[in-house]
């Protein structure tokens, strides 16, 4: 589905790698996280995944159509929420076209799976930021992509919608086999819904594997400079799994 290789962005010849010979290949259904500190290139990596980048070095193949939600989004016009989730069938309405009834189901839809469509009247402007890209996520599920990019889709989010979003990730790549690629400050997310894991940890350097074999405690210490700790939970026959960061380790 995706094949990553050799993989090497920078801004000019002058300038450090951010990453640099990163290779990994993700399956259909299959989900990835990206993980690193601000500035270590999992925004820029992700675009370069999206096609909306060139990598600098080696390339990204990719065998669906792909469907990126950015992690911000200004409307210059008053559009309405189910304005913008429909733009999301772009790609499926002729040049000139008008959005058929099946397209507004489909738009409908995507509202109703990530709990706002009865905002579907309300001007894009007026909602929260948070709301704002639950609507992003929206309009990427309009488009019936194979492929969903996010970049920290749960930034803006409270507790609850964030375990709404995950959910939601979760179900849609076990029940439509949709691939995933998003990007994260939570590792707890990564353990959460992810299969893989990559981790930037700058000066080019970067690491992926198994999301088990990334996201321990010593790697995540590694990771963020600070020590990170993994609790586990079980509530009858279900497990799972946090991580937290002990702030006092940071040498001040």
């Amino acid at each position: 589905m995706i094949n990553a290789q050799s993989l090497g962005f920078r801004y000019g010849a002058d300038t450090a790698w951010l990453f640099r010979d990163l290779s990994f290949s993700l399956e259909e259904g299959q989900t990835l996280v990206l993980l690193g500190r601000n500035g270590r290139g999992k925004t820029t990596l992700l675009k370069c995944i999206a096609g909306l980048i060139a990598p600098t070095a080696g390339a990204v193949h990719s065998s669906g159509t792909v469907g990126y939600v950015p992690q911000h989004f200004a409307s210059p016009f008053a559009y309405s929420v189910s304005d913008v989730v429909l733009m999301g069938r772009a790609r499926h309405v002729g040049l000139f076209s008008n959005a058929t009834a099946h397209d507004r189901r489909h738009a409908s839809e995507a509202l109703e799976l990530v709990g706002l469509q009865a905002f579907a009247k309300r001007a894009i402007g007026t909602l929260s930021g948070g709301e704002r890209q639950l609507v992003l996520i929206a309009r990427a599920l309009a488009s019936e992509a194979d492929i969903l990019l996010l970049d920290e889709p749960a930034s803006a989010l409270d507790f609850r919608n964030q375990a709404v979003v995950l959910s939601m990730l979760r179900r849609l790549s076990r029940e439509r086999r949709l691939t995933i690629i998003m990007t994260t400050h939570e590792p707890t997310h990564a353990l959460e819904i992810a299969d893989r894991a990559v981790l930037l940890h700058g000066s080019a350097r970067g690491e992926e594997g198994p999301v088990a074999t990334m996201c321990t405690e010593s790697k995540l210490s590694e990771l963020y400079g600070l020590s990170m700790r993994r609790l586990d939970y079980r509530s009858g026959e279900s497990q799972t799994s946090s991580i937290v960061a002990n702030y006092a380790s940071i040498d001040r």
